[in-house]
């Protein structure tokens, strides 16, 4: 029996209400996404941020505070408490759907103390060149968490644990400088930009420190314990040495007894630089495909005028599909975003058949652009069309259809498509077609001889009869994606 294609949600966006009903709402949905096809859910960082119940969970203050502790002006986080965060997580596995934690551990925000220390201060723009000599700077560095008074982690941060902060309280909190402390270096192993791109925001970690890395590692051990997540989905890869992840997963793994599914953020459409990634950590995660995302994104602002011939070039579901999990928009790339990036809503159907319906990579669905999305900020108002009726469609397909071998038709400007020819288990055939511009058409092989296919998504309503050879003339309405299934 061929093993059931595995399809994630990123089960929140960055405007998630704050109400602290999340892990309710997901609890109440399990069922429902394991029906629809979904194997796994990516849940929001769990664990208190600097702003308390308002945190995304980026701004992360305590690992170990799961909203259960009065902190930062809460007990609960902006997705609720501890004990529904617990709730949720058990009800999605008994849906019979692995769940992946958000692991932020590139830095530490709303410090409780403020400490004084030396430090060398550099430009936003430049990690290289020092921008002036060393100087006394003030900044809150000391984290106590006097709310959890040392359950889970009698650990205090202090400045050591540090190599870099961005707020020095003498100069009025200006941020554009990046304050590197006396005795430290930025980390090793990452990303180029800015000369070296260790440093992200708030407090930076060391994790040339033995203690840092200690702790980090005593907090994933904590975390699996107390939580029984099937792994993590881990921010801000760029900023932390590559050398860190590679020991500190064999150690989680060693400590759950099983394998543990790892995902890392890297956000740079190159694909060369995610190549070396992957080599450095020796292929111990995978990474998000971004290079595609953008080809998504660039495709959808051309409106037609794309060559679809090329949307696959450069990306990791071309070239190393094993490691690429993909992805259509996301939490940071979503409308008012810091990595905005959006993907227009006419051209995701057409991105999310390709994540879905083709044998290369991990597609993970965007919670946004499943239930639709409604919210404010910075004084604009934002609607995300919900695309729930189609995606069903595919996730159906991907289940039912999408197997065996895989054979592409991507030889036109507009119009491209690929057949799947299914397998003992799903024998079946499906055939899909999709097209930037006008209506397309494409004769396709699909190893069936005189049998009838139907459009999945209804777009179009006469069927289509293969010939005796098991080819057919499919076809799509213009901007728009069919999918062909064996009647």
């Amino acid at each position: 029996m061929t093993d059931v294609n595995g399809t994630m949600m990123q089960c929140f966006h960055w405007y998630t209400p704050s109400e602290g009903t999340h892990w309710n709402t997901v609890a109440e949905s399990a069922q429902d996404l394991a029906a629809a096809g979904f194997t796994a859910m990516w849940l929001p960082p769990a664990y208190k941020g600097m702003s308390g119940g308002w945190d995304v969970g980026y701004g992360v203050y305590d690992l170990f505070d799961l909203g259960e502790f009065d902190q930062k002006g809460s007990v609960r986080t902006k997705y609720g408490t501890r004990d529904q965060y617990l709730a949720a997580i058990s009800a999605l596995k008994s849906a019979g759907l692995q769940v992946y934690a958000d692991a932020v551990l590139n830095h530490r925000m709303g410090g409780d103390v403020a400490e004084t220390m030396q430090a060398i201060p550099f430009s936003q723009d430049n990690r290289l060149q020092p921008k002036g000599p060393q100087q006394e700077i003030k900044s809150y560095t000391h984290f106590n968490f006097p709310g959890r008074q040392g359950q889970y982690s009698n650990f205090e941060w202090h400045w050591h644990h540090f190599d870099a902060v961005d707020y020095n309280e003498y100069n009025g909190g200006d941020s554009s400088t990046v304050y590197l402390l006396a005795g430290k270096q930025f980390d090793d192993f990452v990303a180029l930009e800015k000369g070296n791109f260790a440093y992200l925001m708030g407090c930076d970690l060391d994790f040339q420190n033995d203690w840092v890395r200690g702790e980090i590692l005593h907090w994933g051990k904590w975390y699996l314990d107390t939580t029984d997540v099937d792994g993590f989905r881990i921010d801000a890869i760029k900023h932390i040495s590559a050398w860190f992840f590679p020991e500190w997963i064999d150690l989680l793994e060693q400590h759950a007894g099983k394998d543990l599914f790892m995902v890392g953020e890297y956000w740079l459409p190159n694909i060369n630089v995610l190549h070396w990634y992957l080599d450095s950590v020796g292929g111990r995660m995978m990474v998000f495909d971004v290079p595609l995302h953008y080809n998504f994104h660039y495709a959808s602002k051309a409106g037609g005028h794309y060559d679809m011939r090329r949307i696959l070039d450069n990306t990791l579901m071309q070239q190393r599909p094993t490691h690429a999990v993909t992805f259509v928009e996301n939490h940071d790339s979503q409308p008012l975003q810091a990595l905005e990036s959006v993907v227009e809503p006419w051209f995701k159907p057409l991105a999310y058949a390709i994540i879905l319906l083709r044998a290369q990579g991990y597609p993970c669905v965007f919670h946004a652009d499943y239930y639709g999305a409604h919210y404010r900020d910075r004084g604009h108002e934002v609607w995300m069309n919900s695309h729930r009726w189609l995606i069903d469609k595919f996730l159906y397909a991907r289940q039912t259809y999408a197997y065996g071998p895989q054979y592409d038709y991507f030889d036109h400007w507009n119009t491209i498509g690929w057949t799947r020819l299914g397998d003992e288990a799903h024998p079946k055939a499906m055939a899909v077609i999709m097209s930037d511009g006008p209506e397309g058409y494409k004769w396709m092989e699909v190893g069936k001889p005189n049998a009838q296919f139907i459009d999945l998504t209804e777009h179009i309503s006469e069927p289509v009869y293969t010939n005796e050879y098991g080819w057919g003339e499919f076809r799509c309405s213009g901007g728009s994606v069919s999918v062909w299934v064996q009647a």
